[in-house]
């Protein structure tokens, strides 16, 4: 989870660049399927740090990029602490090295306990899914015998 300074990359899913270069809070919400108190709650925490203008966030390139990446996070199960230090050692022109070695770190281990829970998961549907089939063998031969 690297966030990059260079040039303005082809964002999946991000809205279109207004003319001034800023996006508003309610365009970027609605682009990413999040409210406008969760984009508060980011800034709060101090993930994102739009530009303000009076009361108003304006969001660049770099604060959308940004925000994919805590979307990312959160989506792999992150917490979000987890995602502000990745995000926090970030260097603009820097080679990042540090945030690359704590990012790939921290995906490994969290991708071992993702890996451990799928594991857990398919144990518990394939349990369920003998349970079911028992009980609609159970509830065939009860159905036959009371016709019987």
């Amino acid at each position: 989870m690297m966030a990059d300074a260079g040039a303005k990359p082809d964002l999946p899913g991000a809205p279109a660049e207004r003319a001034d270069g800023y996006l508003r809070i309610g365009e970027v919400a609605r682009t990413y399927g999040i409210t406008l108190r969760t984009l508060r709650f980011y800034e709060d925490r101090g993930l994102l740090e739009p530009l303000r203008e009076g009361t108003m966030r304006l969001y660049t390139v770099q604060d959308i990029k940004k925000l994919q990446l805590i979307l990312l996070g959160r989506k792999v199960g992150f917490s979000l602490r987890e995602v502000k230090q990745m995000l926090d050692l970030y260097s603009p022109g820097g080679a990042n090295i540090k945030q690359l070695r704590v990012a790939i770190d921290k995906g490994e281990r969290q991708l071992g306990r993702l890996v451990k829970q799928r594991e857990l998961v398919e144990e518990s549907i394939t349990e369920l899914q003998r349970a079911i089939e028992v009980s609609r063998t159970k509830l065939t031969d009860r159905i036959k015998a009371q016709q019987n």
